[in-house]
């Protein structure tokens, strides 16, 4: 039997029936019971390993939150057996950290592509290949952020492995790669960096399905070594806002077909 054809997948521990058609990936099974909460009667569904699953209704139709760990190789498996059993919409909601001096901490970033410096995409798609997110889905979140107000940009994100080869780049063997490909993703305006888009739009387009990505700024290293004004931000809260008004668009829409 392959993992399609499972009945209880393997890692989320769910079974058909169990999600909806779109979903919501936090990495952070913490942020699972709050994005929970915006939908309409929320039942917690299995928590396995750093998978979380709520699953409720939005406009009426069935929709759930499924947390992915930390990384492209946990995401990529969420989003796997999430569609093995019928999920074909998917809106990461996550955090980042700056590099472009005009974004800003507590801002929001809709990813409009992502840098490949991670390893997952690799096994799913040749290095030529963009990793890009759905059109649809993208501008559902674009349409979100304009509704809600909140203050945001749009834009290529940078993935990663390693926290901490961004974060301490200096201290790691291949210092020179690191540092001069940082240079290299500034130059090029660059919003941010996270660790799970890439991985993501490569599974969605390999399987046929949906995925965009919105984040929240936690800060921007580059502003503060510039001198600029720079808070740390921990509340999720408006990104979670945006991703779930963007699947209840996407579901407006699509019902409208």
């Amino acid at each position: 039997m392959n993992e399609q054809e499972r009945d209880i997948q393997f890692h989320i521990q769910c079974r058909p029936g169990d999600v909806g058609g779109y979903c919501i990936l936090p990495g952070d099974p913490g942020r699972c019971e709050s994005i929970a909460r915006c939908f309409d009667q929320p039942v917690h569904i299995r928590t396995n390993r750093e998978y979380v699953v709520y699953t409720g209704t939005l406009l009426g139709e069935k929709v759930s939150v499924c947390s992915t760990g930390i990384g492209g190789p946990s995401a990529a498996i969420a989003m796997e057996e999430l569609a093995n059993i019928g999920a074909h919409t998917f809106v990461r909601v996550g955090t980042c950290g700056g590099i472009d001096l005009a974004v800003r901490s507590n801002d929001v970033v809709v990813a409009t592509g992502a840098v490949r410096m991670e390893g997952t995409s690799r096994e799913y798609a040749p290095i030529e290949w963009p990793a890009v997110p759905n059109f649809a889905v993208t501008c559902a979140l674009v349409q979100a952020c304009r509704t809600l107000g909140y203050p945001w940009h749009a834009g290529v994100v940078q993935c990663k492995d390693s926290f901490y080869g961004q974060h301490s780049p200096g201290r790691m063997p291949v210092s020179y790669e690191l540092e001069q490909k940082w240079e290299a993703w500034k130059r090029l305006g660059v919003l941010a960096s996270e660790m799970e888009s890439a991985a993501l739009f490569a599974v969605a387009a390999s399987r046929r399905v949906r995925c965009g990505s919105v984040f929240h700024v936690i800060w921007n290293q580059e502003r503060e070594q510039a001198g600029l004004d720079q808070e740390e931000s921990h509340d999720t809260s408006s990104a979670i806002q945006v991703g779930v008004e963007a699947v209840r668009l996407l579901i407006a829409q699509d019902l409208a077909k």
